[in-house]
């Protein structure tokens, strides 16, 4: 008889507390293999597995690409990795992007979707945007069941919140309560495993594929959109599946639609940036031509000068205005 023995748990924001204090709620004897994945700085070096380790009586570290699956033990993402699974392993693959994160919740939940079917348990905890989301839906149609930390006791509410909007969650229970809940769970028998639809296994593919050396035979999924990838500039297919609509670019760089709205949002904000330093670039250049008619004795030239300037600073306004609307446009929890 096959366990509930899989739990993914992914976390962004606030999560590094919230993880420690969920292991420290874990039982020496827990029976099942627990597979964390926390948003993570790609430059620098994690300290999550000691303060995981040191957090509960259940053993934590990184893995290495392929090692084995054993119950009783925390496997921690590293920085810049995502953490997929396989039957009895863990790969660790520098694949592409998934809301311009690596590593990527919702990567570890699909992949543990596939590979486990119903014996796995997904956690969604405090965090920023939707990762994750996409995912639980992705383990509760192979059969496996979603828990949530309830929003209103997330330090960071949208991941949870989002989840919660968009799928129907078996679990919704403060942290506090949550390891009681999986220390009972993980003991139950497993659900029927159900077959996910194939653009599940083509994305699982693509995300446990060196991004340096994607395969170009690889078709990506859906169907092309007009809409183009922040992170490379190339053509965005839209994907539905489980009444889901996400996006990913031939390259392999996947996106939520708030998401997606975020990273846009990010390159707007850089471009307006770029070109109001480029108007005040333009206002001092403008200033010494000005200067140098005026030393000069030429009247015309001075003021064609002094209206350039002007026209920069009215730009100037402008792009600061709209700079201030891009961060009052709808919050990353409002899905």
């Amino acid at each position: 008889m096959a366990l509930k023995d899989i739990v993914v748990i992914g976390a962004s924001a606030g999560g590094v507390d919230a993880l420690q204090r969920l292991c420290a709620q874990l039982p020496a004897d827990f029976p099942a293999a627990v597979l964390v994945v926390q948003h993570l700085s790609p430059v620098t070096r994690s300290l999550l597995p000691q303060l995981l380790n040191r957090a509960g009586p259940l053993p934590a570290h990184s893995p290495q690409d392929g090692d084995a699956i054993a119950p009783g033990r925390i496997y921690v993402g590293a920085p810049d990795l995502h953490m997929l699974l396989r039957p009895g392993k863990v790969l660790m693959r520098r694949g592409p992007h998934e809301n311009r994160t690596r590593p990527a919740v919702n990567a570890l939940f699909r992949s543990a979707a596939l590979a486990y079917g119903g014996r796995v348990i997904g956690v969604v905890l405090t965090g920023l945007l939707d990762d994750g989301t996409d995912g639980l839906i992705a383990i509760k149609a192979a059969g496996g069941l979603s828990v949530i930390q309830d929003p209103k006791d997330a330090e960071w509410p949208s991941m949870p919140q989002n989840a919660l909007k968009r799928d129907h969650v078996d679990h919704k229970l403060p942290l506090e309560e949550l390891g009681a809940l999986l220390a009972r769970l993980v003991r139950e028998e497993a659900g029927v495993g159900i077959p996910l639809p194939h653009e599940y296994a083509v994305e699982d593919e693509m995300a446990a594929q060196e991004f340096s050396v994607m395969d170009s035979n690889m078709i990506t999924p859906g169907e092309p959109s007009h809409i183009s990838c922040p992170d490379c500039g190339g053509v965005l297919n839209e994907i539905t599946v489980e009444n889901e609509l996400r996006f990913r670019c031939q390259v392999g760089h996947a996106f939520t639609p708030l998401g997606l709205a975020a990273a846009q949002t990010d390159e707007l904000e850089r471009a307006l940036s770029v070109a109001a330093r480029t108007h005040r670039d333009r206002v001092r250049l403008f200033g010494q031509m000005r200067d140098s008619a005026h030393a000069r004795g030429l009247p015309h030239a001075e003021g064609r000068w002094l209206e350039a300037s002007r026209e920069s600073e009215d730009m100037i306004a402008v792009l600061e205005r709209a700079m201030t609307s891009l961060r009052r446009q709808p919050s990353e929890g409002e899905a």
